[in-house]
């Protein structure tokens, strides 16, 4: 099977964009896992594939689908919808600079500056464990997560169109700290689908650093859900304003 692809990238959070309105194209799961692998395939953190939209998507213009490096489904991909608002427009797909996209978990609308940047209005976040989904008694502003060799970890646990754990770290954020802690806490039990893992520095009530686990992908350099979680998490816990920076790897947000 042979096909073309976009290679992008929003903050080096990087994107195989697959156009799948003009064209019949339907891959595996270990297809798109030999497509992301970055020494045999061609490489990146997701594979975004967009789509028309569904029958009963009423407003809709277009449908995508997510999958994260290791071939599992992501709901939510806040760099890669920056990515797709551009493509639409700059491959024909469509004329409107203000676009609405679906998909399997949430709405989002886009809209394109003439200077080439894309704004992002999300739907509202969630909380509600179950709806994220998050094992808890009930719904808490922060919870303690027990993970083997660790004190007690504090989290903020918040769907914004993927389950994200936001951790605030005193210290600075150092490799070990993402590449030890990130995947326990990401395939902790009490996340039955995983999560999405935010390690969040406050700089100042109006800018934050953050270095993300992602589910799937591990470390990635920008994740635009991620810093719209900490953002969230850092409001409702009072150590932040409702505009802040958000200073990751790959550049600012």
């Amino acid at each position: 099977m042979s096909f073309f692809f976009t290679k992008m990238q929003g903050l080096g959070n990087d994107f195989i964009v697959i156009d799948a309105v003009r064209h019949n194209i339907s891959l595996s799961i270990e297809s798109i896992r030999k497509i992301a692998d970055r020494h045999f395939g061609i490489g990146c953190d997701q594979v975004l594939i967009l789509k028309a939209p569904t029958e009963n998507s009423s407003g809709v213009d277009f449908s995508y689908r997510i999958f994260n490096a290791d071939g599992g489904e992501a709901g939510f991909c806040g760099n890669g919808i920056r990515c797709l608002a551009k493509f639409a427009l700059l491959s024909g797909l469509t004329k409107k600079r203000d676009l609405v996209f679906s998909t399997k978990t949430c709405t989002i609308k886009t809209h394109l500056e003439a200077d080439g940047l894309v704004g992002v209005l999300l739907s509202s976040p969630i909380f509600e464990p179950k709806d994220i989904p998050f094992v808890a008694k009930e719904k808490a502003l922060r919870y303690n997560l027990q993970i083997l060799g660790y004190d007690d970890i504090e989290i903020g646990v918040v769907g914004v169109g993927n389950p994200h754990a936001v951790v605030m770290c005193n210290d600075c954020l150092n490799d070990n700290l993402i590449t030890d802690l990130g995947p326990l806490i990401s395939n902790n039990e009490r996340f039955p689908e995983r999560v999405n893992v935010d390690f969040m520095r406050v700089l100042s009530r109006d800018c934050v650093e953050l270095r993300v686990y992602e589910r799937g992908s591990g470390e990635t350099l920008a994740c635009g859900s991620g810093a719209c979680a900490c953002v969230v998490v850092g409001n409702l816990w009072g150590v932040l304003d409702s505009v802040v920076r958000v200073k990751l790897l790959g550049g600012d947000l």
